[in-house]
């Protein structure tokens, strides 16, 4: 069953409400969809994502922006806020990560609650992607893709046990 252009859009509008630090919301989506799509993202991928990710309606490519921080006077108050990262490769490769994950895990989030089903993932070549996706703006890296659907319930093994509170967290 396809996935409308409106629902995933409806699922962005959700997700960019979520914070990020300095509000510098470096995601960046590319949704694989259409045949010619598809055929450029197959071969990025590894063995065991494959097939599954071929008979998805859609896949989100989860991105980061590595230039997040050029928009920060427009999206954040402090107009120095550039400065906390420009020159500095590691704190914006640190940031741009944590807060493009972040940002990916407020869509995944959305996209349930929409009704769609979501298989997050990590096997695919990063560097294959971004070349067959992201060559036109160099400063876009992948970090982790998703399937978008709605999957067969048929084929869906039940959610895996999740730990209780206390197994995990602690209140200091």
């Amino acid at each position: 069953k396809p996935v409308p252009d409106a629902l995933l859009q409806q699922a962005f509008e959700l997700a960019r409400m979520g914070p990020t630090s300095g509000n510098c919301q470096p995601l960046r989506i590319l949704f694989v969809r259409g045949a010619e799509a598809k055929k450029k993202f197959e071969p990025c991928l590894s063995e065991g994502n494959r097939a599954k990710t071929m008979a998805a309606p859609a896949t989100a490519i989860f991105a980061m922006d590595m230039e997040f921080y050029e928009l920060m006077p427009r999206l954040f108050h402090d107009p120095t806020a550039r400065s906390w990262f420009a020159g500095k490769p590691a704190a914006i490769e640190e940031t741009a990560f944590r807060n493009s994950s972040l940002q990916a895990a407020y869509f995944i989030l959305a996209c349930r609650s929409l009704g769609l089903d979501c298989g997050p993932m990590s096997g695919f070549n990063n560097e294959a992607v971004d070349a067959a996706f992201f060559a036109d703006t160099p400063k876009v890296k992948s970090n982790f893709i998703s399937t978008l659907g709605y999957g067969d319930p048929a084929s869906i093994f039940e959610r895996s046990p999740r730990p209780d509170f206390e197994r995990f967290n602690r209140i200091a």
